[in-house]
């Protein structure tokens, strides 16, 4: 199991590499800068309103499907059958409950305009992972990992058109963003759809009472951590624009760190796109899960360390690289958040084992605290930190919910800290903080500092053991 997570992961990673970060730096960031802060933070606000009530479209069915066709592979065809039905019937309730809190809170007509394409957008984006889930279900890591970037492949082309070209004589409005999203997440959805037809005995659609109610039943805590997770994770923005004044441009300041924030989270999330079937299938088998934790967690925290101290110490250059329009917070924010990395990338090794696992309870009742510290601290710091206020509150919840998994994971799994590996993660910290301080101080130009301060960071992860050859090679010539 480990050489298949780790084969599938870096191809996962390639795939990724190629287009992601492209469509981060190049495309959207890009789009903010043309169409300006306040009308990208006006489209970032609706957007993530749409995507935390998303969880009324999944209602849990992704995770759940995905465990449970990893574990027993000829219910594909009847669950398929049923719960494409009941997808559809929650996307109506998903329209009518996204438009009816709207109105609550008091959207304007032009923000409705665009919410209800955006509303549209995470149906489609709704269906094509709940395709993907049955993909990577059956182990079909190759195909999964193409269709993941196949969805922003298209947004790349579609949006490049229409940002560098001449094929309009207007300037670039963020709704041509949003509409851009739709085209390109329907020809995937179809692509999606057609790759898993095949792997069904027969389609027809159908609404088998009896079985919709288990499933809804038996995905509800799943459903309810999604929400909860994706509350902390999303609602920060929606708060800022309702909360200041100058909300749309304080959401556009913090969308300029959390976009970095999330692009690196995504490589974090391929993580646990595998490690979900496949721990579900080791936890089936009665198979030790200890060392591929371990292994997973190691190859993800090293990196995620060198990421976030250079982030940290070449802050300044990075953001007035990419933006034109800058706070004197931006810096600040993007430290924090970027920092942030850390407890995300530790949930999606220990959450997803517990999600297999199916240790629901315990972690509703971590992600339910975590909601009630994030809405405590953001009422109380936003009115008077703004966007970076936030920030704080992410950081803040995100390091609380990580160390609460680690907990929990050690008492089901008696997950075995090793004192001497520990050491040599305290280690690393501080010696490459001492080099990268010293690089950063000693050489003028950044562009020659930054890459050498991550290449020094790789080499000490190397020389600490943090990352080791001899590993790496056992799994990749093993059968």
């Amino acid at each position: 199991m480990k050489k298949k997570f780790f084969a599938n992961l870096i191809l996962l990673i390639s795939l990724n590499l190629l287009v992601k970060p492209f469509w981060v730096l190049g495309v959207d960031r890009t789009v903010q800068n043309v169409v300006g802060t306040e009308d990208y933070g006006f489209y970032l606000a609706l957007f993530n309103f749409s995507l935390i009530l998303n969880i009324i479209l999944d209602f849990g069915l992704t995770n759940y499907n995905n465990r449970n066709i990893a574990q027993h592979k000829q219910l594909l065809t009847k669950y398929f059958s049923n719960i494409v039905v009941l997808k559809l019937l929650l996307s109506v309730f998903y329209m009518i409950i996204a438009i009816f809190i709207g109105l609550l809170i008091g959207y304007s007509w032009e923000q409705f305009k665009i919410l209800l394409f955006l509303i549209f957008n995470q149906f489609l984006l709704s269906f094509i992972l709940y395709l993907r889930s049955n993909i990577s279900g059956l182990l079909m890591f190759k195909t999964d990992s193409l269709i993941s970037v196949l969805d922003r492949f298209l947004m790349i082309g579609i949006v490049s058109v229409l940002l560098w070209t001449n094929i309009t004589d207007e300037k670039f409005k963020i709704e041509w963003f949003v509409y851009s999203q739709t085209a390109a997440y329907f020809i995937t959805a179809i692509v999606a759809f057609f790759v898993v037809l095949p792997k069904i005995k027969y389609l027809k659609l159908k609404f088998d009472k009896a079985l919709l109610f288990l499933i809804l039943r038996e995905t509800f805590p799943f459903a309810l951590l999604v929400f909860l997770m994706s509350f902390y994770n999303r609602f920060d923005a929606v708060l800022i624009e309702r909360l200041l004044h100058d909300g749309n441009y304080q959401v556009g300041i913090y969308g300029q760190s959390f976009r970095l924030l999330d692009a690196s989270s995504q490589f974090a999330l391929l993580f646990a796109v595998l490690l979900l079937p496949i721990f579900a299938k080791m936890l089936k088998n009665k198979e030790s899960v200890n060392e591929l934790v371990n292994f997973s967690y190691l190859l993800i925290l090293t990196p995620g360390l060198i990421l976030v101290i250079v982030s940290i110490f070449f802050r300044v250059e990075i953001m007035n690289l990419l933006y034109d329009d800058l706070s004197p917070d931006s810096y600040t924010i993007f430290a924090i958040l970027i920092s942030a990395f850390l407890p995300i990338a530790t949930t999606y090794i220990f959450g997803t084992l517990l999600t297999a696992n199916g240790s629901l309870k315990q972690l509703n009742i971590m992600a339910a605290v975590g909601v009630v510290i994030n809405l405590s601290l953001n009422f109380m710091l936003i009115p008077i930190f703004g966007a970076k206020g936030a920030a704080i509150t992410s950081i803040v919840t995100q390091t609380f919910t990580a160390i609460t998994q680690i907990f929990i994971a050690k008492h089901f799994f008696k997950l075995k800290i090793m004192k001497m590996q520990l050491l040599s993660i305290i280690t690393f910290i501080v010696v490459f903080i001492s080099f990268v301080y010293l690089i950063h101080e000693n050489i003028d130009n950044w562009l020659i500092a930054m890459p050498l301060s991550i290449v020094i960071g790789i080499i000490l992860g190397f020389v600490f053991r943090l990352l080791n050859l001899k590993t790496f090679y056992q799994i990749l010539k093993s059968k």
